[in-house]
C-alpha cells in the first residue's frame, strides 16, 4: 500500500502560508502569528489554551486562523507545525535513506538535476518580484556599505557573492569567519550599512547574535536561508528562502547560488561598472598575474 504524501507536502509550509495570508488576517490573527513565527512556530505546540494565553487571544481565533490557513482546525495545524520542525532540525545523516531497488534504476546524476531543478523552481515561486528589484537597488547602491557572511557549509556562497560585487560596485567588505574579529566591522556599521548573511539548517547562534547587534547598530540585514527559515528573519528587512534537500546527506546551496547570480545579473545592470572592470582589468594585465595569450 502506498504511503499518503502528508499534509504539509500537499499544502506547503506552514511559515509560508502564514506569510501569504498576512493581508486577510484580524489584529487577533496577527497578535497569533506574531507568536508563532517568533520562535520559528515552536510555540504552536503548546495546547490550544496556552497559546491562547501567550498570544493574549482567544481559542476561536486560534481555530479560525488555521482554517484561514487552509487546515481543518488546530489539531491539524498542530500536525503540520510537528512536520515542519521535524524536517527543520533533520540531522545530516538521518536524510540519507537506503538505497531501494527501485533507486538502482536511476542514476544519482539524474536523480540529483531533478532535486536540484525543483529546488530552483520552488525557490522561484517564493520570490516577491517587488522585493527583489528592492534588494537589487539597495546592494547597487555604492553609498551604501555591504558586509557579507556566511556560515559553516553557506560561507562559499559569501565569497562567491564578495567576489563579484567587489568587481561591480566599491564599499564590499567579506566579513572574517572568526566572530573575535566582528567587532571591528560593527564599529562602522550605521543606517547606510546592510549585511548579507547566508543561514540555512543548523542554525549558527553566533550569526543570530550577530544579527541582533547588526540591527542595534542601524544597519538592515538581507537574509538567504532555507525553506524553513533561519531564526535570523526576526532581524531582517528582506529574507530570500531557498530550498535546500537533495538526495544527499549534505544540503544543496545550488538554489542560493542561483539567486546570487541572478542579483549581480541585475546588480551590474543598475550600477554602471564599466569604468570599474576595465580599471581592473588593466590591473590584472599590469600584474601579470595570468598568462598572456
Amino acid at each position: 500500500m502506498t504511503k499518503e504524501p502528508s499534509k504539509i507536502q500537499i499544502s506547503g509550509l506552514v511559515l509560508d502560508r502564514i506569510r501569504d495570508k498576512q493581508a486577510e488576517l484580524t489584529a487577533a490573527e496577527r497578535r497569533l502569528t506574531a507568536v508563532l513565527t517568533d520562535d520559528s512556530l515552536v510555540a504552536g505546540l503548546q495546547s490550544i489554551t496556552k497559546l491562547a494565553d501567550n498570544a493574549e487571544v482567544s481559542t476561536p481565533t486560534i481555530i479560525r486562523l488555521a482554517r484561514k490557513l487552509g487546515y481543518d482546525g488546530f489539531p491539524d495545524l498542530q500536525n503540520a507545525i510537528r512536520e515542519e520542525i521535524a524536517a527543520r532540525m533533520k540531522e545530516p545523516l538521518a536524510k540519507l535513506a537506503p538505497p531501494t531497488a527501485t533507486d538502482n534504476k536511476d542514476h544519482i546524476v539524474s536523480r540529483f538535476a531533478l532535486a536540484v531543478s525543483q529546488n530552483i523552481n520552488a525557490t522561484i515561486n517564493r520570490i516577491d518580484p517587488a522585493e527583489f528589484d528592492a534588494v537589487a537597488h539597495l546592494m547597487a547602491d555604492p553609498v551604501r556599505a555591504l558586509y557579507v557572511l556566511g556560515g559553516r557549509i553557506t560561507r562559499s556562497n559569501a565569497h562567491y557573492f564578495f567576489n563579484h560585487l567587489q568587481i561591480i560596485r566599491p564599499g564590499v567588505h567579506l566579513l572574517d569567519s572568526s566572530p573575535s574579529v566582528w567587532p571591528q566591522s560593527l564599529l562602522d556599521m550605521d543606517e547606510n550599512a546592510t549585511l548579507i548573511v547566508f543561514d540555512i539548517r543548523r542554525y549558527e547562534k553566533e550569526l543570530q547574535h550577530l544579527a541582533s547587534l547588526v540591527v542595534g547598530q542601524g544597519a538592515n540585514i538581507v537574509l538567504f536561508t532555507d525553506q524553513w527559515g533561519s531564526p535570523i528573519e526576526k532581524y531582517a528587512s528582506y529574507t530570500f528562502r531557498t530550498s535546500v534537500e537533495v538526495p544527499s546527506s549534505w544540503d544543496s546551496t545550488l538554489a542560493i547560488n542561483f539567486l546570487i547570480e541572478t542579483f549581480v545579473a541585475e546588480i551590474q545592470t543598475l550600477y554602471s561598472s564599466t569604468d570599474r572592470i576595465t580599471a581592473l582589468e588593466q590591473m590584472i594585465g599590469e600584474s601579470r598575474i595570468f598568462r598572456s595569450n
